[in-house]
């Protein structure tokens, strides 16, 4: 599922327009991404939780080259699916 289909998906469960379902999905993931920013972690009971992940520096090696390389520490986000959402799958 991309963006469009989770768009139409919200405007037929609420029965709204595409402005107003793409409006409402947008706002959503923009509160995830900031809650993520400012508290470094978003938790939906049921979903899951989207949290901060650092990445330590490290060597690597050029894959066309083989010559080792420096990776620079970094920060990412993860996410983890909630317990009853993961049983689910299984």
């Amino acid at each position: 599922m991309n963006k469009r289909e989770l768009v139409e998906a919200v405007c037929t469960q609420l029965e709204t327009t595409k402005t107003a379902a793409e409006e409402t999905v947008n706002v959503v993931l923009k509160a995830v991404q900031e809650g993520v920013q400012s508290d470094g972690q978003v938790s939906i009971a049921g979903f899951g939780t989207w949290n901060l992940r650092q990445r330590a520096a490290r060597t690597g090696r050029n894959p066309q080259t083989g010559a080792p390389m420096d990776i620079k520490a970094s920060t990412s986000v993860g996410f983890k699916p909630a317990k009853a959402w993961k049983d689910s799958l299984n």
